[in-house]
C-alpha cells in the first residue's frame, strides 16, 4: 500500500465575497473537507423509520407540477461529446508526499487558484512538517510551484490562508515559527504573484480577519489574548487591548470583543463587553461584568448575559452597533437546555429553542424586523444536544425557501419544508419517478426526506450537504430517501427545479456534485470511498439526463470535487491520489466544459417562469411573501452557455395581503393540521406585555403579525397594536448610560407615571401589575451563543455567529450547516 499517509484534502473554498459575510466556525468560507473513509455504518440504527404525526399534508396552493423536456431530445443533443472533452481534459500530478491540500480562489473570474500542500508528524515533544506552495491561472488546468515564495516556511493547514474581500487580490499566508515571541505571515497584493514576509510581534491564536469595508485593516488574536490591529496590511502592528477572548467586527472601524478582567476566558459569565469605534483610540463598555457570550448577526448585535440568578442567563438585542440594547422575548431556559441562531440578517432571526432534557428537539421561533420579539414557527425541531447538529438549511435559489428536520414521538425522522419564510411547515412531496421504500404505510403516500448536517453525524452515507446558488433559479440538489420517515440505507441523489416544490430522483447512490454556468450545467462523481475511480457524470438538463464521462485511463482514489464558488465557472477539478508501492501523490484532472456548449443562449432559448406558482395564467397564483415574481429562465432542451455575466432577470408584482402573507404573533402558535393561529394554552386569557425601547408595551393582537420582508399591499390586514404603558422596564444588567431612554427622559417618565396613578385613583381603580418585564412570560432568560458543539465551549472561547447576505439581501446559510448554539 506504500507509504501510511494521510490522504485528507482539505478544499478552502474562498469567495471573493467572504468579506460580506460572517463566519461559524473554524472553515474559512466555503470550505469543504475531504476524507479517505471506511464504510461506516454504526450508530445510524437509532433512526427509526415511522411518519411523524401532526404534520399538515401539502395544500392546493403547494401543488405543483414540475417542469420537463422530452428527454431524448436533451440527451440526443450531446452526442460526440467525448472527443471535445477529451481535448479539454487537463492532468496535474504534485509530486510530493503531503498528507493534505488546501485550495483557495483568489478573486472573480481570475482562474487565480493557490494550491497549498502540508505534511507534518509528531517526533516526541516536537512536531517537523512541511509546506509547499502551487499556483495556478488558468483555473487548475496546470500548477507552477511557488514554494520559493515562502522561504520553505511551514504554513498552517488549519487557517494557514486568507483571502481579501471582494476582488482586493489580497493573500495572506500564516506561518508558524519556532522557538520565538512572534511568527511571520506572508502578503499579497497581486493575487499571489508575489509574496512579502513580515515578521509579526505576536503568534496568532485564530486565523487573521480582514475588515469587511476595508481589506487594508487587518485584526489578530495573540496566544496571549491580546488584540492586535494593523492599518496597513500586516506593514505594522499595535497592541490595541489585553486579556480579549472573542473579536468581531462591527460595520466600518466598529469592533466588538469580550474581555476578561481576572486574565481567564474560562471564567463565562463574568466577561465585559466592549466596543471601539476608531480602530482602538477609544473603547466603550457596553455590558459589564455579566457577560458570557455575544455574537453579530446581519445587523443586531446579541449579547448572553447572566441574570444573577444561579445560572440563568438572558439575552440583550441591539439593532444601533449597541447604542440600545431590547431583552428578547423567548421561553426562558436552565443550565441544561441551549438556544441556536440558526439564521440572522437585517430582516429576522430564526432561533431553535432546546427542551428540557436530552430530548434532541426544540422549537423555531421567528423574530420580527426588530430581532427581539418571537413567536413559534416550528416545533419538534430536530437538534441534538451531544453534536449540535440540525438539517436547518436555507434554499438560496428560491426567495423565502428552508428546509429541516423534525423528531416524532416515536423517535422518527422526518424532513419538512417552508416557502413562506418559516410561516408554515409541510412534508416534501414525493418525487413523481420514485417508489415509497417498504416501510411505507401506503405505498403511494409518503415523502422525500432529505438528509443534511444529522445525517452525516449518525454515519449516514452522505459525502455532500444540500446544494443551492443564488443565480441557478430554484435549483437544488440534495441526498434523501422517500419513504415515512428518512432511512438509514443508501441514499439517492435528488433535484429539484423549483426550489424544493417537486423533485426528480436523479442519480443512485450517493454522490459529489457541483453547480456550473449559473444551473446550465450539472456535474457529479459517485462516492466510493475504497475502490479507484474514472468516471464522471453530467446534465445540461437540470438533472432529468446524465451523460458519462471517462476523463482518465488510470483511475485514481477519489477525495473530492472543486471549482469555483458562485456557479459560474464551466472548470471543475476532480482531485485524489495514487497509490504506487512506494509511494501516494496528490493527482488533479481538471475539465473545461466550455467547449461542450457550441453556442452562446440567446432570448429564444429562455422561457417566462412564474415562482412559487402552478399557472402563469392565473392572476391569483403565484403570490409569495407579498408579491409574485416571474423570470426569464433556459429551457430544459435548450444546451447553451449562460456565460460568467449571466444576471437572472426578475418582474416583481405586488399581491393583496391575506393570511398567508403573516405568520402566528408573539403568545401565538399554528393549530394542528391547520393554517389558522391559536392562543397558547398557557397565556389565553392574559394581559400580553413586553419590554420595547425601554419602555413597557402592552400587545393588543388577533394572532398574527406580519411576516419579515412581506411586501403585499392592502387586503385583509390583522388589527395589531402595540400600546405604551407608560413604565419603565430596562434591564438592570445593562450599564446606565446605554439603556434605552437614558437620563434626559427620567422627568417626562416620572411625569406619566404619576398622571396614570392620579387617572387610576378616580377611577377607582388600581392598575396592579401581576405581570410586568420580567414576569414569567415577558423577560425570557436566555443563554449562551454557543456556535456548534457544545465540544467548542472547552476552548474558554466565546464561539460565532452565523450571518450571511446575498447582494438581494436574503438569509443565506453556509454549505457546511454550522450552527450557533446557545448554551
Amino acid at each position: 500500500m506504500g507509504l501510511l499517509i494521510p490522504c485528507t484534502v482539505l478544499l478552502c473554498v474562498c469567495t471573493v465575497a467572504a468579506g460580506l459575510h460572517f463566519q461559524l466556525g473554524s472553515k474559512p468560507v466555503g470550505q469543504s473537507v475531504f476524507v479517505k473513509q471506511v464504510n461506516a455504518e454504526g450508530g445510524a440504527s437509532k433512526i427509526a423509520k415511522k411518519s411523524l404525526p401532526a404534520l399538515p399534508a401539502a395544500s392546493e396552493k403547494h401543488t405543483i407540477n414540475r417542469r420537463s423536456a422530452e428527454q431524448d431530445d436533451s440527451c440526443k443533443s450531446l452526442k460526440g461529446y467525448e472527443t471535445k472533452l477529451a481535448v479539454n481534459t487537463h492532468r496535474v500530478t504534485l509530486n510530493d508526499l503531503s498528507g493534505s491540500v488546501s485550495l483557495a480562489w483568489v478573486g472573480d473570474g481570475t482562474g487565480v487558484i493557490l494550491a497549498l500542500t502540508t505534511f507534518r508528524v509528531p517526533f516526541f515533544l516536537m512536531k517537523f512538517g512541511q509546506s509547499r506552495l502551487y499556483r495556478s491561472e488558468d483555473y487548475g488546468k496546470t500548477f507552477e510551484d511557488v514554494t520559493s515564495f515562502i522561504n520553505n516556511t511551514f504554513i498552517r493547514s488549519e487557517f494557514g490562508i486568507a483571502i481579501g474581500p471582494e476582488n482586493s487580490g489580497k493573500v495572506i499566508l500564516t506561518g508558524d515559527v519556532s522557538g520565538g515571541p512572534g511568527s511571520r505571515i506572508f502578503v499579497s497584493h497581486d493575487f499571489g504573484k508575489t509574496f512579502t514576509p513580515l515578521d509579526l510581534p505576536f503568534i496568532p491564536i485564530w486565523q487573521i480577519t480582514y475588515n469587511p469595508e476595508d481589506s487594508n485593516v487587518l485584526q489578530a488574536t495573540s496566544n496571549d489574548n491580546e488584540l492586535w490591529l494593523s492599518e496597513d496590511f500586516g506593514s505594522t502592528w499595535r497592541k490595541i487591548y489585553d486579556r480579549v477572548c472573542l473579536v468581531k467586527w462591527g460595520r466600518k472601524s466598529t469592533i466588538f470583543f469580550s474581555s476578561t478582567t481576572n486574565g481567564s476566558c474560562f471564567d463565562r459569565g463574568m466577561l465585559e463587553l466592549k466596543r471601539t469605534t476608531n480602530y482602538g483610540e477609544n473603547f466603550d463598555t457596553l455590558i459589564a461584568d455579566k457577560v458570557y457570550s455575544f455574537g453579530v448577526g446581519g445587523r443586531f448585535l446579541f449579547a448572553s448575559v447572566m441574570t444573577g440568578k444561579g445560572t440563568m442567563r438572558m439575552i440583550h438585542v441591539s439593532g444601533d452597533q449597541g447604542d440600545s440594547w431590547n431583552m428578547a422575548q423567548l421561553p426562558p431556559v436552565g443550565h441544561e437546555q441551549f438556544y441556536s441562531i440558526l439564521a440572522a440578517n437585517d430582516e429576522m432571526v430564526f432561533m431553535h429553542v432546546d427542551e428540557l432534557g436530552d430530548s434532541g428537539i426544540g422549537t423555531i421561533y421567528a423574530s420580527d424586523d426588530r430581532g427581539f420579539v418571537y413567536s413559534k414557527s416550528l416545533e419538534r425541531h430536530l437538534y441534538t444536544t451531544t453534536g449540535g447538529e440540525t438539517d436547518f438549511t436555507n434554499v438560496t435559489s428560491l426567495r423565502g425557501v428552508f428546509t429541516t428536520s423534525v423528531l416524532a414521538e416515536d423517535n422518527s425522522v422526518q424532513s419538512v419544508v417552508s416557502f413562506d419564510q418559516g410561516g408554515e411547515w409541510i412534508p416534501l412531496r414525493k418525487p413523481a419517478n420514485s417508489k415509497c421504500d417498504a416501510t411505507a404505510k401506503d405505498p403511494h403516500m409518503c415523502s422525500l426526506h432529505i438528509h443534511a448536517s444529522y445525517g452525516t453525524a449518525v454515519n449516514l452515507n452522505i459525502p455532500m450537504l444540500p446544494l443551492s446558488e443564488p443565480n441557478a433559479l430554484g435549483l437544488v440538489l440534495a441526498h434523501g430517501s422517500v419513504g415515512d420517515a428518512m432511512s438509514v440505507l443508501k441514499p439517492d441523489v435528488y433535484v429539484s427545479d423549483d426550489g424544493g416544490y417537486t423533485w426528480l430522483k436523479a442519480l443512485d447512490g450517493p454522490h459529489h456534485y457541483a453547480i456550473l454556468d449559473s444551473g446550465g450545467l450539472l456535474v457529479a462523481v459517485e462516492h466510493n470511498p475504497i475502490e479507484t475511480i474514472n468516471q464522471i457524470k453530467f446534465s445540461t438538463d437540470e438533472g432529468q439526463c446524465w451523460s458519462v464521462y471517462n476523463f482518465t485511463e488510470e483511475p485514481i482514489y477519489f477525495t473530492g470535487l472543486a471549482s469555483e464558488p458562485g456557479a459560474r465557472s464551466m472548470n471543475v477539478s476532480i482531485w485524489g491520489y495514487r497509490d504506487s508501492l512506494i509511494s501516494q501523490y496528490w493527482v488533479s484532472i481538471t475539465i473545461d466544459f466550455r467547449d461542450l456548449l457550441t453556442r452562446d443562449c440567446n432570448v429564444t432559448d429562455f422561457e417566462q417562469w412564474l415562482a412559487h406558482s402552478n399557472d402563469i395564467s392565473d392572476p391569483e397564483d403565484g403570490c409569495m411573501l407579498g408579491y409574485k415574481e416571474q423570470f426569464l429562465r433556459l429551457k430544459k432542451d435548450s444546451v447553451c452557455w449562460k456565460g460568467r455575466d449571466y444576471q437572472i432577470n426578475t418582474q416583481p408584482t405586488p399581491c393583496p395581503c391575506t393570511l398567508d402573507d403573516f405568520m402566528c404573533d408573539f403568545g401565538y402558535s399554528r393549530k394542528t393540521n391547520s393554517s389558522e393561529c391559536e392562543e397558547q394554552p398557557n397565556l389565553i386569557g392574559t394581559v400580553l406585555e413586553f419590554c420595547l425601547h425601554g419602555r413597557e408595551e402592552q400587545l393588543q393582537t388577533q394572532g398574527y403579525r406580519k411576516i419579515p420582508g412581506d411586501k403585499c399591499e392592502g387586503g385583509k390586514i390583522p388589527e395589531r397594536k402595540e400600546i405604551d404603558l407608560s413604565a419603565r422596564c430596562d434591564s438592570d444588567l445593562l450599564n446606565p448610560g446605554l439603556r434605552v431612554d437614558g437620563n434626559s427622559k427620567t422627568v417626562f417618565i416620572v411625569i406619566a407615571v404619576i398622571i396614570v396613578i392620579l387617572l387610576s385613583i378616580v377611577a377607582g381603580l388600581m392598575f396592579i401589575k401581576k405581570y410586568v418585564c420580567g414576569g414569567r412570560f415577558l423577560v425570557h432568560r436566555y443563554s449562551v451563543l454557543q456556535q456548534n458543539i457544545e465540544d467548542n465551549a472547552a476552548d474558554g472561547m466565546d464561539e460565532q455567529l452565523e450571518t450571511n447576505h446575498t447582494q438581494n439581501g436574503k438569509i443565506v446559510f453556509h454549505d457546511d450547516s454550522d450552527e450557533d448554539m446557545l448554551e
